[in-house]
C-alpha cells in the first residue's frame, strides 16, 4: 500500500508553467506504475501521463507540453507543465497502480492522492 500527497498547484496565466509534486510514503520506482490524472466538473477524470520505471506515456492533449518524471531517491513524482492553456485547468491527482499495468485508464489505479487545483486564466 502507498499513500500519496500532491502539492504545487496554483493559478497561472496562459502560456505559463507549473510543476506538480507527489510525495509517496514508500518507494514506487520498482513497485508501481504511477500517473497523473485531472478532473473538472464538466469532464470525467482523465489520464494525463504515466510512468513505469524509465518508461513514460503522455496523453495526446499534453504531449510536448507536459513531462512526467520521478525522483527515486526521494520517492517523489513530478509533472512539469509548460505552455499551459485554460483547458488544462482542473484538479490534478497523483495515482499508483500495479506495475503489471501501464495505462492512462483510471480503472487500473488503486491509490490516489487528495488532488491539487490548477487554474489557468488571464
Amino acid at each position: 500500500q502507498v499513500q500519496l500527497m500532491e502539492s504545487g498547484g496554483g493559478s497561472v496565466q496562459p502560456g505559463g508553467s507549473l510543476r506538480l509534486s507527489c510525495a509517496a510514503s514508500t518507494s514506487t520506482y520498482d513497485k508501481y506504475t504511477m500517473a497523473w490524472f485531472r478532473q473538472t466538473p464538466e469532464k470525467e477524470r482523465e489520464g494525463v501521463a504515466a510512468i513505469r520505471g524509465d518508461a513514460t506515456s503522455h496523453a495526446d492533449s499534453v504531449k510536448d507540453r507536459f513531462t512526467i518524471s520521478q525522483d527515486n531517491a526521494k520517492n517523489i513524482l513530478y509533472l512539469q507543465m509548460n505552455s499551459l492553456k485554460p483547458e488544462d485547468s482542473g484538479v490534478y491527482y497523483c495515482a499508483g497502480g500495479p506495475r503489471a499495468w501501464f495505462s492512462l485508464n483510471r480503472a487500473y489505479y488503486s491509490y490516489w492522492g487528495q488532488g491539487t487545483q490548477v487554474t489557468v486564466s488571464s
